[in-house]
């Protein structure tokens, strides 16, 4: 019989099959959004042009897309923290996921910008605050806590192997509309199942951690309609309403959002009734948000540049059948779902013996490096006109899953953790808001694809990122003791 302090509360499979369709959303849309932006012309039901953006053009608005979904929780963890509590916002999130992935069923250009505008906003509610909920389920010194988001880690990641398949089955056999569209049945399964479960969950999340005044509840108002209208905007010159282009639109995302993540640590370090304990956890939550933010920069880049060298030079023929380049985004959730268990386990069995999280961070950067360095061969090989074996890629996201159990789920459990009382949702917002950044920086970068060449833009991108790793094993020591008593 499995001791009290070993069983993970059984809340966490309850969380973890909503977040699982959740993933089913967004990969799908990671699969093949970069597909359907270079695709010239789709057809099938319901029938609609692709955009037919160059591939740069297409790498730099993923990475925009990516950002305004990644970017959301930050305003979503607000809510959950002082509005609504987590366990509303978080369903509010995810019926908006769902409505927004029916809306891109629609014709017409104008419905498919609009569907990504109220899919983002909903995973902005949804993701800090089903976090918060789960982290709740512990007590601050509970030594399940690793090993418990390792596992919810894994439940979600089902759902991130299944939608590349599925979907990219569906926009191969019948439209690319279709198949994003399809992911919105997922959400409504996952918000059944969480109707079923959700006694399993106590009150946990139902409570709202730091109620707003109502001076503050007008401000959030003002605050939110304000970036719905910038998020519009940017669709607006996203399809061309205002007459910029690609890279004006991608740029303006990432500036707004590094200035967006300037000004949220300098209001958290700023708060007065910050105790020197809490100060000493967000300078130490600041080195873990940039540690993300690099690993970000790199790993964001699945669904861009390294589907597009899929898509041109690697051979993905199985005898007479061809493998869609979007299913290949299946091989890291699969991945996930075979290691993150054994992480868990790892992790609960180690105990307090386990890496620190700086050098699990550490491990995390380095890693993520050295998934580009393996690239370098094949991409050099492309630019001789010489396509490469399936191995290649298969290798690298097997190196990619390995750097992300390391920083990635320990990155959430950590916050969870560290979050000053009534601030978890916003500090998983904030920490969500790095993912957002290096995803607009990832689609910066991949611009250098041009001048470098697929090899001199992989191996230029590992060699930095593995640097940047080492840098930060420099800062070990202080990191920790910023984030005692915890690590």
């Amino acid at each position: 019989m499995v001791p009290e302090r070993r069983r993970q509360p059984p809340g966490v499979v309850t969380l973890a099959l909503v977040e699982m369709w959740e993933r089913f959303s967004y990969y799908g849309m990671v699969a093949l959004l970069v597909l359907f932006l270079i695709e010239p012309e789709s057809s099938g039901f319901p029938p609609g042009p692709g955009e037919g953006f160059s591939e740069a053009d297409a790498a730099a608005l993923f990475g925009v897309y990516s950002a305004l979904v990644l970017a959301a929780p930050l305003l979503g963890g607000w809510l959950g923290d002082r509005l609504v509590g987590p366990r509303r916002a978080f369903v509010a999130g995810g019926v908006l996921i769902a409505l927004g992935h029916f809306v891109l069923l629609a014709p017409g250009i104008a419905f498919f910008w609009l569907g990504l505008l109220v899919i983002a906003a909903g995973t902005g509610l949804l993701k800090p605050n089903i976090s918060t909920t789960l982290g709740l389920l512990y007590d601050a010194d509970d030594p399940r806590r690793d090993g418990g988001f390792s596992l919810f880690y894994f439940g979600i990641n089902v759902g991130a192997f299944a939608a590349p398949i599925i979907c990219g089955w569906i926009a191969t056999t019948y439209s690319y509309r279709l198949a994003f569209s399809v992911a919105g049945i997922g959400m409504v399964l996952g918000l059944i199942q969480y109707a079923i479960g959700r006694r399993r969950l106590g009150d946990a999340g139902r409570a709202v951690p730091q109620p707003a005044t109502s001076d503050q509840r007008r401000m959030a108002g003002l605050v939110t309609a304000g970036a719905l209208l910038v998020i519009a905007a940017v669709f607006a010159v996203a399809i061309g309403f205002l007459g910029f282009t690609a890279a004006v639109v991608s740029a303006v995302v990432t500036v707004m959002v590094a200035l967006v993540a300037v000004v949220a640590f300098w209001a958290l370090l700023r708060r007065t009734k910050a105790s020197p304990v809490e100060h000493r956890h967000l300078k130490a939550f600041l080195l873990l948000f940039i540690a993300s933010v690099t690993y970000f920069v790199l790993s964001s880049q699945a669904g861009s540049t390294i589907t597009e060298f899929t898509q041109d030079w690697v051979q993905r023929g199985i005898g007479s059948f061809t493998m869609p380049t979007s299913w290949l985004l299946s091989i890291n959730p699969i991945l996930v779902v075979i290691f993150a268990p054994v992480f868990a386990v790892l992790w609960t069995w180690l105990g307090r013996r386990a890496p620190t999280t700086p050098i699990k961070a550490v491990i995390g950067i380095v890693g993520v490096g050295i998934s580009f360095l393996i690239l370098a061969a094949p991409g050099f090989a492309a630019q001789d006109g010489r396509s490469s074996a399936l191995g290649w890629v298969l290798l690298t996201f097997l190196v990619l899953t390995w750097a992300e159990l390391f920083i990635v789920p320990i990155a959430l459990s950590t916050t969870t953790e560290i979050s000053p009382p009534g601030l978890t949702g916003q500090l998983l917002g904030l920490w969500y808001l790095a993912a957002a950044l290096g995803g607009a920086l990832g689609g910066q970068t991949a611009r250098l694809v041009e001048p470098l060449g697929f090899g001199g833009f992989f191996l230029v991108s590992g060699a930095v990122v593995i640097v940047i790793g080492v840098a930060f094993l420099a800062l070990r020591r202080r990191w920790s003791e910023w984030l005692a008593p915890f690590r």
